[in-house]
């Protein structure tokens, strides 16, 4: 997963750099961890992350629905290998609760080394059915999905 970290420190530094959007960046394991205040230098992201094993995405979905203010003008984007270690009852509560909201929600698939998908297919399936538009993609095609996305 730490390319999947790698990958969202400079997503969100990109992002963050754009004048009329505000970004958020929270990693996790089994604990949930906010860096928004780092997230323009995704240098210092990647060197103040010290995560272990294990995984709680609906512990982070959970815990990232508290950020949101403006629901319909929110993109919420997971970057993930949808393995979940928890159980996911509360992931699929989370994600059925930011749908009711109406906030655009993208799962943005693991790769592995080499830019081939990595990821629980099952698990990516379920959160698609429940709202959010799931693909695996290398890094110079996420703004043209997003785009295709939002638009």
């Amino acid at each position: 997963m730490l390319a999947s970290v790698i990958y969202s420190a400079v997503m969100a530094a990109i992002l963050s750099s754009l004048p009329s959007v505000k970004v958020k960046l929270v990693v996790f394991d089994t604990a949930v961890v906010d860096l928004s205040d780092q997230v323009a230098d995704p240098v210092e992201v990647l060197m103040s992350v010290q995560l272990g094993g294990g995984t709680d995405i609906g512990r982070a979905v959970t815990y990232c629905e508290q950020l949101v203010v403006q629901p319909t003008r929110t993109l919420f984007v997971l970057v993930s290998d949808f393995m979940e270690g928890a159980s996911p009852g509360n992931l699929f509560a989370a994600v059925r609760r930011l749908a009711e909201a109406r906030v655009t929600m993208l799962g943005l698939a693991a790769l592995d080394d080499e830019g081939h998908p990595d990821f629980d297919r099952s698990m990516a399936q379920k959160l698609a059915q429940r709202g959010m538009k799931v693909a695996a993609l290398t890094p110079e095609h996420f703004a043209q999905w997003v785009a295709g996305v939002i638009a």
